[in-house]
């Protein structure tokens, strides 16, 4: 519920809080005080659209903080879906700050959130209701809820039935969309998965074969630079040629002098050992470098197919890896795909056979369910008719269209959560006129009678904690106005009610009486808010009966109202 409001720099208040309590809550003052003001403001924190000429004259932001004691269960997921940290002891605090520039700040428990977040939250917190403001009677895909919420409990177990074998189903379609796809979707699956291993198979790859041609590619590219390093080389070191003597000469004629010395020393003749071993090492290089120049040969022919080769590799790469062993291990896996998607006939076969049974089934349970919901929605009508009588609305029809939509999309029919049923809440408001969807409904007045028709039948059921009636009065009065007053009291035992009412029908039947008056100070105006006691309510009461004039009559017709309203509560 809402334990707390705070509000500042909304129109004409300045700074307001309100504590709020169990069960019915009853907001009363003159006409321009502020009262829908603090609805507004309540709107604000439920994620609801705000405009900038809101903020209090003079002011550059305003601010809206809502505490709420809430059940765990009841926005668990939410909170989880938004990373926002539960209160153990189920305090929920959230606020919005919005700015003459157009900015927005929200809060939930102190986390940054978006307006978004705020109107998912709110819809799962509070009801508002009013001329026009209404939100989960107004979404058509809330009343098949509503609905199944008064029927049954056989309803309830042919729901949990259903819904095990839908999450069966599911799975089984989700497989066959695996293992096949659509039938299209197959085979241009198998025509790719063809044509990349016939692709990868005909290149006739080889582990190491990318490095070995680039190598041979860099040879030819480069063998003119080659074969002159190569004769260069080998007339430095081994024919002279153009460059006179040559090294490996030198290196015999300086042995051949080491020779006649070396009976003087053992040393010289070490010399000319180690000079004759360089001489030996430097004629095998010179032949090894003779060899290299002669057998050195370019041939384009063969650097145009290495070209081809490498290119053809280097296409295969851009699609399937970034190495020829990638590539062959990609060959590998596709080859296995292909084969369970042509190889899989069988599996394919029997879970299309589970799939229809499971069909066979979910078909049947929708439809019992929609015998269930049939029957509960005769016994609603019957209920809110009678509802709707007792607030003098007398020419009033309500009906619950359900419609049964077993049509098939691809061979499929489009079963949901709720089986295969579509439920509306239809209304005629007028004898004669035909009936029309819940949100056509023009007259405000007329909408918050039939909005607090169905709440009332759907008090026990309708687990929004919060409700708010704003001015749920208007055009109303007499007996009426009194049956309006028993049934929002009749609410309030199962939810905590919020009414802002011009009725004293309806304000002797609160918990809480706050009586909002509009006071200036210094060329200011400004909204305050009391919480009435006994005295105050009483009071109040007479003021809504009389106006500004209170007399000991009205007073003892207001004592007279309370002490029959605490009867009925009674």
């Amino acid at each position: 519920m809402l334990q707390r409001l705070e509000i500042q720099n909304v129109a004409i208040i300045d700074k307001v809080e309100i504590e709020l309590g169990d069960g019915l809550n009853v907001l009363t003052g003159e006409t321009g005080a502020g009262k829908s003001i603090i609805i507004d403001s309540i709107n604000a924190i439920l994620g609801q659209r705000l405009y900038k000429d809101l903020i209090r004259t003079g002011r550059d932001k305003a601010i809206v903080e809502a505490v709420f004691q809430v059940d765990k269960k009841r926005v668990e997921d939410l909170l989880e879906d938004f990373g926002i940290d539960w209160e153990e002891d189920g305090t929920l605090v959230v606020s919005r700050e919005f700015t003459t520039s157009g900015k927005n700040t929200c809060r939930i428990n102190g986390r940054i959130a978006t307006v978004s977040m705020l109107k998912q939250l709110g819809e799962r917190l509070i009801d508002v209701h009013g001329q026009h403001d209404n939100q989960s009677l107004l979404r058509t895909e809330s009343h098949i809820d509503l609905l199944d919420s008064f029927a049954s409990s056989r309803l309830q177990s042919l729901k949990d039935e259903y819904l095990k074998h839908l999450e069966t189903y599911r799975k089984i379609k989700s497989r066959l969309k695996e293992l096949t796809g659509d039938k299209n979707e197959r085979e241009r699956k198998i025509d790719i998965l063809k044509y990349q291993i016939d692709e990868i198979k005909k290149a006739k790859l080889k582990t190491g074969e990318e490095e070995e041609l680039s190598k041979q590619r860099e040879l030819l590219v480069n063998s003119e630079k080659i074969t002159n390093t190569l004769s260069n080389a080998y007339e430095l070191l081994g024919s002279g040629g153009k460059f006179g003597e040559s090294a490996l000469d030198m290196i015999n004629k300086a042995a051949s002098d080491f020779g006649g010395i070396e009976e003087f020393d053992a040393k010289y003749d070490e010399l000319k050992k180690r000079i004759e071993a360089v001489a030996i090492e430097l004629d095998d290089i010179v032949s090894e470098i003779r060899n290299l120049r002669d057998n050195m040969e370019y041939d384009p022919d063969l650097l145009m197919q290495i070209e081809s080769r490498l290119d053809v590799l280097y296409r295969l790469k851009k699609k399937y890896g970034d190495s020829v062993e990638e590539i062959l291990e990609y060959k590998d896996k596709i080859e296995k795909e292909l084969d369970e998607i042509l190889n899989n006939e069988e599996i394919v076969n029997k879970l299309n056979e589970e799939l229809l049974e499971e069909d066979g089934k979910l078909y049947r349970l929708a439809k019992e369910m929609n015998n269930e919901r049939v029957k509960a929605s005769k016994l609603l009508e019957e209920k809110i008719g009678e509802e709707l009588k007792d607030l003098e609305m007398k020419n009033t029809s309500f009906k619950v269209r359900i419609d049964f939509d077993d049509s098939t999309e691809n061979g499929e029919r489009k079963y949901n959560n709720n089986g295969l049923d579509r439920v509306e809440f239809m209304i005629s408001t007028n004898a004669g006129e035909p009936l029309k969807p819940l949100a056509k409904i023009a007259s405000g007045g007329e909408m918050s009678r039939v909005m607090l028709a169905i709440k009332t039948i759907l008090a026990k059921v309708d687990k929004i904690p919060t409700m708010i009636f704003d001015e749920i009065d208007i055009g109303i009065s007499g007996v009426a106005a009194q049956k309006v007053g028993e049934k929002l009291c009749y609410i309030s035992k199962n939810h905590q009610v919020i009414s802002v009412t011009h009725l004293a029908q309806i304000a002797c039947m609160a918990d809480n009486n706050y009586y909002i008056d509009k006071v200036t100070e210094n060329g200011n105006t400004r909204t305050v808010v009391k919480k009435l006691d006994e005295r105050g309510k009483r009071d109040e009461i007479a003021r809504i009966l009389g106006g500004a004039s209170i007399t000991d009559i009205t007073l003892k017709h207001a004592e007279e109202m309370l002490d029959k309203a605490k009867e009925f509560k009674k």
